[in-house]
């Protein structure tokens, strides 16, 4: 079982950054693919960035690309999303997610994931 925390959200405004952390109860560098998902009112949850376990790949999100970057650092078992350049519509509840793969493919969809956190609330004020 493979036990995810979120943290680092909160209120800012837009132009600033924030970065999210996700503490994992096994270490990274073990067969996890790990992505930040998130979830704003209305919409359904969205992919926004992934790293393999071995970190050589990442992916991002569309409408994040150039601005969030993905990272984890295997001897503190925690995964960073950096997020500069903040845009209200970046408001959401961000979610970590994790997948036992051995396969440098990081997949995009919510079912692919069978491990997620609690959440944590972003919001971007304009």
């Amino acid at each position: 079982q493979v036990q995810l925390v979120e943290f680092g959200g909160g209120l800012v405004q837009a132009g600033d950054s924030l970065r999210l952390s996700c503490a994992t109860s096994r270490r990274t560098v073990e067969i996890l693919n790990m992505a930040w998902f998130r979830l704003a009112p209305g919409k359904e949850r969205e992919f926004v960035a992934g790293v393999s376990a071995n970190g050589r790949n990442t992916d991002y999100g569309t409408s994040v690309k150039g601005r969030f970057t993905i990272s984890r650092d295997g001897i503190k078992n925690t995964v960073y999303l950096q997020m500069n350049s903040l845009k209200p519509e970046d408001t959401a509840v961000y979610y970590c997610a994790a997948v036992q793969s051995i396969s440098t493919y990081i997949n995009t969809g919510v079912s692919s994931y069978d491990y997620w956190g609690q959440g944590t609330l972003v919001t971007v004020s304009s």
